[in-house]
C-alpha cells in the first residue's frame, strides 16, 4: 500500500515548509495513517471508534504532547523538528533516524548530512550485517520462560564465524522486574500489565551463558534474509525505542511481539503484528517469521545440560553406574571399575564423567572442593589416553520447536456422565499438554491458559460449562544417576464439583510434586502428592481442602499418547470423604493439525461409584 506524492504537491508542501515552518497544510492526505509510519510509532487502531493509540509509554518516545493518541500530530511534529537546524545528539534527525529516513524518502527531502556522535558510535560498535532470530526453548521452572524467549542477535561481518557470532550483541525485550520480586510477584505483574518492558541490547555471550548454560534451554538461530538497508533500518528503530518503556504482558506485548514490530518496520509489508491475537507465544512467532520467507539458515545450540545428557546416554548402561560412582566420590578415578575398560570406553567414560561434574559445580552449585580436585583427575587421567574415539555430538531434533503443532486447540467430542449423554466443546487458546503430539515439546511438559469446556446435555437440552482453566502446569522430569528433579504441576480456575447434592461450578487451586521415573524409550511412571482447595458458597463451610496422590504412567511418542493412574483425595473440612479415580486417555495423532482422543474415568465420590467417558477430534490451529 503507497501513498505517492505527486510533483504539485510537492512543491506546495516545499514552499508552505519554508514560508511557516510550524504549517503543514500541504502534507499529503493520510499519510499519517500509512502503515510504515504507523509501525514505527508503534499505533494501533482502537478497539472502538476509528483512532489510533500507541504502545509506546514513554513520553520521551512523543515529539507532540498529543503523539501517543493521534499519529497526524506526530508526523507534524516530527516533520517540523528534523527540519530545524544544526545538529547534535538531541536533534530529532539523531533521536528518530528511521523516521527521519522514512519521510525524507516519501516527501523527497534532501538528505543532507547531520552530525549524530551517540548514534553513530552506536551503529558503528554494533558493526551488523546480519541479523538472527534466536529462540530459546520453554524452561518452565520460570513463569517468565515457559513459553520460551525470542531476542535478535546482531551479526558482524564473519571471518572467524563461532568467535564473531559468540562477541555479536543481541537485541532483547523483557520486563524491567526489580531482582528481589518473587516469581509468583512477577507472574502476576506479568500478565496484568504490572512492568514496564525494556528494549536492551547484551552481548550473545551472556544471553549464552544465561539460557544455555544455566537454564538448561537450547536455542535455535534463525538467520533472516534482511537485505543491509533493511538491517539498518532495524538498527535505527531500535535506536529510537531502546530504554522507552512499553507495558510489559506475559501473553501478549512479550518478548516475541516487540521483535515481529522491529521486523515490520525492517520490511514494510510483512505485517507480522497482524498474526497476533489474544497472544503472541514466542513458537508461534518463529513459525510466522518462517512462514513469511524471511529465514535464511537455521542452526541447533544444544545447552550444556542437553549436552551432558547425551554424553551419559551414550555410554553403555554399566558405564553409565560407574561414571555416576566416580562423578559421587563412591570409586576412584584411576580405580581398578575405570582401569579395566578398554581404551575407548574409558576415555569416553572419562570424558561424560567431567562434562557432568563441570556442569553440576556451575548449574547446580556442587561444593568447589569437591568438584575442582575431581575435575582435575578427571583431564589428567584422560590426557594419558591418546587416539581415543571420542564422545558423539549432540545430533539436532528431528523436528524443531516452530515445527510442533499450532497452540490453539479446538476439541470437539461426545460422552456420557452416569447415564447423562451429553456434547463438549472445548477451546484452548494455548499452549500444550502431555498428550498433545510431542514432536517440537518438552517430553513431560503441560503448559495450558485459558482453557474453557462446556457441556450441552441432551436430556434436558441444558449448556454448562464444565470448567475454565485459568492457567495449568505440569512438568514430569524423569530422575536417574546423575539428575534428580522434581516433578510438579499447579493450577487453578473453576470447575464443577460435586457437593453430594448437586454439581456446582467451584473456583479451585491444585498443586502437587514428587517424582517421576523412566521406564524405557517415551515412557515414564510418576508419584505425586497433592493438594486441592475449592471456595464457593455451596460448601458446607465455603471451603474445602483435600490432600491426596496422583500415580500414573505417561508414554509420549509421535503417533499416540497415553496417560493412566489413579488418583485419591480427602476432603477434610467441609465434607469428610475420600475421593478415588481411576482414568486413562490416549490420542491418537494425525499429522500436526489433528488428534483423534478418548478418555474414560471411573470414580468413587461420596459412596457412589460414577463412569464417565468422551470421544471426538482435536485440531489445532
Amino acid at each position: 500500500m503507497g501513498y505517492p506524492l505527486r510533483t504539485g504537491q510537492a512543491a506546495l508542501w516545499l514552499a508552505c515548509s519554508l514560508a511557516t515552518p510550524a504549517t503543514f497544510a500541504a502534507i499529503p492526505d493520510n499519510l499519517h495513517e500509512h502503515p510504515v509510519w504507523l509501525t514505527l510509532g508503534h499505533y494501533h487502531q482502537d478497539a472502538l471508534g476509528s483512532g489510533f493509540t500507541s504502545q509506546a509509554d514513554d513520553p520521551a518516545f512523543f515529539l507532540s504532547e498529543n503523539g501517543k493518541t493521534s499519529p497526524e500530530a506526530e508526523l507534524q511534529a516530527t516533520l517540523e523538528a528534523i527540519r530545524q537546524p544544526g545538529g547534535g545528539d538531541d536533534h530529532a534527525r539523531c533521536r528518530f533516524p528511521a523516521r527521519d529516513a522514512w519521510l525524507r524518502e516519501q516527501l523527497d527531502l534532501p538528505n543532507t548530512p547531520v552530525d549524530c556522535p551517540a548514534y553513530d558510535e552506536w551503529a558503528e560498535t554494533l558493526n551488523t550485517e546480519k541479523v538472527t532470530l534466536v529462540f530459546a526453548a520453554s524452561y518452565l521452572n520460570s513463569p517468565s520462560s515457559m513459553f520460551g524467549h525470542t531476542f535478535l542477535r546482531l551479526d558482524p561481518p564473519q571471518d572467524d564465524e563461532e568467535t564473531d557470532l559468540l562477541l555479536a550483541n543481541t537485541i532483547s525485550y523483557a520486563a524491567d522486574a526489580a531482582e528481589h520480586d518473587s516469581e509468583l510477584l512477577f507472574a502476576y505483574r506479568g500478565i496484568f500489565g504490572g512492568y514496564p518492558g525494556i528494549t536492551a541490547i547484551q552481548p550473545y555471550y551472556e544471553m549464552i551463558r544465561l539460557y544455555n548454560d544455566i537454564e538448561h534451554r537450547d536455542l535455535w538461530e534463525y538467520t533472516l534474509n534482511l537485505t543491509q538497508p533493511e538491517v539498518d533500518t532495524l538498527l535505527a528503530h531500535t535506536w529510537e525505542i531502546q530504554d522507552k518503556n512499553f507495558d510489559y504482558y506475559f501473553f501478549d506485548e512479550n518478548c516475541a511481539y516487540r521483535l515481529l514490530a522491529l521486523i515490520d518496520a525492517a520490511r514494510p509489508g510483512t505485517d507480522l503484528l497482524d498474526e497476533v491475537s489474544t497472544h503472541a507465544i514466542p513458537s508461534d512467532t518463529v513459525r510466522w517469521v518462517r512462514d513469511a520467507g524471511l529465514v535464511e539458515s537455521i542452526h541447533y545450540r544444544p545447552s550444556a545440560a542437553t549436552s551432558v545428557a547425551h554424553s551419559l546416554d551414550s555410554l553403555p548402561p554399566e558405564h553409565r553406574t560407574i561414571a555416576a560412582a566416580v562423578a559421587n566420590g563412591y570409586v576412584d578415578v584411576n580405580g581398578p571399575e575405570v582401569r579395566e575398560l578398554e581404551k575407548n570406553d574409558r576415555a569416553q567414560l572419562l570424558d561424560a564423567t567431567y562434562d557432568y561434574v563441570r556442569y553440576q559445580s556451575e548449574a547446580e552449585g556442587w561444593p568447589r572442593e569437591h568438584a575442582a580436585p575431581l575435575s582435575h583427575q578427571l583431564l589428567v587421567s584422560r590426557s594419558q589416553i591418546d587416539g581415543a574415539e571420542e564422545l558423539p555430538k549432540v545430533p539436532e531434533p528431528d523436528i524443531r520447536d516452530d515445527q510442533g503443532h499450532d497452540t490453539f486447540r479446538l476439541r470437539l467430542g461426545s460422552g456420557q456422565m452416569a447415564h447423562s449423554e451429553f456434547t463438549q466443546l472445548t477451546l484452548r487458546p494455548a499452549y500444550h499438554d502431555v498428550l498433545d503430539p510431542p514432536a517440537g515439546y518438552r517430553t513431560g511438559a503441560q503448559l495450558q491458559f485459558l482453557r474453557l469446556d462446556a457441556r450441552l446435555y441432551h436430556d434436558n437440552d441444558e449448556l454448562q460449562v464444565e470448567q475454565i482453566t485459568g492457567v495449568e502446569i505440569r512438568s514430569l522430569s524423569p530422575r536417574n544417576p546423575f539428575f534428580s528433579p522434581i516433578s510438579w504441576q499447579v493450577g487453578f480456575g473453576g470447575r464443577r464439583t460435586d457437593t453430594g447434592d448437586n454439581r456446582v461450578l467451584t473456583p479451585y487451586l491444585e498443586g502437587g510434586a514428587g517424582g517421576s521415573w523412566g521406564l524405557g524409550q517415551n515412557t515414564q511412571a510418576f508419584a505425586i502428592a497433592t493438594a486441592d482447595v475449592e471456595i464457593d458458597d455451596d460448601l458446607r463451610r465455603g471451603h474445602d481442602f483435600a490432600p491426596g496422590a496422583d500415580l500414573g504412567l505417561l508414554h509420549q511418542n509421535n503417533r499416540f499418547s497415553l496417560l493412566a493412574g489413579a488418583k485419591t483425595k480427602a476432603w477434610i473440612i467441609s465434607s469428610q470423604h475420600r475421593q478415588d479415580q481411576l482414568y486413562a486417555e490416549g490420542n491418537w495423532h494425525i499429522g500436526r493439525e489433528f488428534s483423534v482422543f478418548a478418555k474414560f474415568t471411573r470414580e468413587d465420590h461420596f459412596d457412589r461409584y460414577q463412569s464417565t467417558w468422551q470421544a471426538g477430534l482435536h485440531a489445532y490451529f
